[in-house]
């Protein structure tokens, strides 16, 4: 409903994966025998809003998918994890977008990804959310749509003084300054940072001096995360890098990670603001950790009932 207030709201993408397992890649022109097809939900959008809901935030999804199975699909995924679906459309102009991935058994992988319907969503369908927007807590956006829609969601949010987390994925090196000064929160990992800053990072102190420079572009804090090594933090008030290390876990697999981090420090973000974002960050950190002990993207992710301690808000 309209007038209902999210803890948490997301402006994204939905992607639905077509995932092929193969022994190796095929050459072109060639037809090979796969030993394993599934379909997953995936998208960053849709991911973070989805971890942030395991968690127990209230959650509503603002984005477009096909008139197609896909689409359909896709909303009663969103409906099965609690998400409000009230400003998810639907459009026959495109099919729902898709990634069709081929992965090896070493590990390799081959991913072509049709954005369709994420493409189409615009000034419509934020202005149908923006009441909604108004009174939430947090605002998630990232680059899988279009960015002139990200950042007038992010511009919104602002102007109703809605926290907001910005994830610049996929990574572009013409960012808008505007990203920056919208966002109260800027999480990117060591190659989006690469590629906003064109400065190598390949360690902990190089994610420092990444997220400096970032932080001095007008963001009001930055979080470069670096997977198994945890994250570096960085405040306008406090601009010195902060290392937030992880406990090692085994990984089975770290695809969407980072999605999960983020929907985790929106969690943390509208239940316990008081926390440092230190602390948020290290909590984060443990629900992106359980993520990757578990096969799949959205299916990995945890819920409150997965921590050994509960999630307390």
């Amino acid at each position: 409903m309209s007038g209902e207030a999210y803890d948490v709201m997301v402006v994204g993408s939905c992607m639905t994966d077509l995932v092929s397992q193969t022994p190796r890649l095929p050459k072109i022109g060639e037809t090979i025998h796969g030993h394993r097809f599934f379909i997953g939900f995936g998208g960053k959008g849709a991911n973070q809003c989805v971890q942030a809901a395991r968690l127990g935030a209230k959650t509503a999804m603002v984005c477009k998918v096909g008139k197609d199975v896909f689409g359909d699909n896709y909303i009663q995924n969103f409906k099965n994890n609690g998400i409000a679906t009230d400003f998810v459309e639907q459009t026959s102009e495109a099919a729902t977008g898709a990634a069709s991935i081929i992965v090896t058994d070493t590990g390799e992988n081959a991913i072509v990804i049709v954005p369709g319907a994420n493409l189409l969503l615009g000034d419509g369908e934020l202005e149908r959310a923006e009441g909604a927007l108004s009174r939430a807590k947090v605002l998630i956006c990232q680059l899988e749509i279009s960015a002139d829609t990200s950042l007038k969601a992010l511009r919104a949010a602002h102007k109703h003084r809605v926290k907001t987390i910005f994830n610049p994925a996929p990574a572009a090196s013409d960012l808008s300054p505007d990203f920056y000064k919208y966002s109260d929160i800027l999480c990117c990992n060591e190659t989006e940072a690469e590629i906003l800053t064109g400065k190598a990072v390949s360690n902990i102190e190089d994610a420092g001096r990444a997220g400096v420079e970032l932080l001095a572009r007008g963001c009001g804090s930055v979080i470069v995360t670096l997977g198994s090594q945890g994250c570096v933090v960085l405040s306008s008030q406090d601009s010195s890098p902060t290392h937030i290390p992880t406990t090692k876990v085994t990984a089975v697999d770290t695809t969407g990670a980072g999605d999960s981090f983020i929907g985790a420090l929106a969690f943390y973000l509208a239940f316990q603001p008081s926390l440092t974002l230190e602390e948020m960050c290290r909590q984060a950190n443990v629900v992106a950790s359980l993520s990757v002990q578990k096969e799949g993207t959205q299916t990995s992710f945890p819920s409150k009932k997965d921590f050994p301690t509960p999630v307390t808000y």
